[in-house]
């Protein structure tokens, strides 16, 4: 499974392994990442799994879907790297995928 790689706003790392197909969202809230609320349960409905993509791995995914996008616009502190992370569908290549999770979803 590939692993991913979870930065909390204090600096802590989590590397947690997630299996492909699942998304980035899933693999959180099954290893009780808090910072990552997931409200609506990865219906891309709530924003509340907000997270920034490592610079390094945002040309490596996906793009955001404009339902993201909207989404995205009433985030806590967005960025050019923010993404919700029910969006993001982990892949054999996202080996590795590093995303920071912000202070608050709120």
């Amino acid at each position: 499974m590939p692993v991913i790689n979870y930065i909390e706003a204090n600096g802590d790392k989590r590397e947690i392994e997630v299996a492909v197909g699942d998304s980035v969202m899933q693999g959180a809230v099954d290893n009780m990442i808090d910072s990552i609320l997931a409200e609506c349960g990865g219906a891309c409905a709530c924003a509340t799994c907000h997270c920034y993509v490592d610079e390094a791995w945002v040309g490596k995914i996906p793009a955001a879907e404009d339902a993201e996008k909207d989404l995205l616009d009433a985030v806590v502190d967005p960025k050019d790297n923010s993404r919700l992370s029910c969006q993001i569908v982990v892949t054999e290549e996202m080996d590795g995928l590093v995303v920071h999770l912000p202070e608050s979803q709120y």
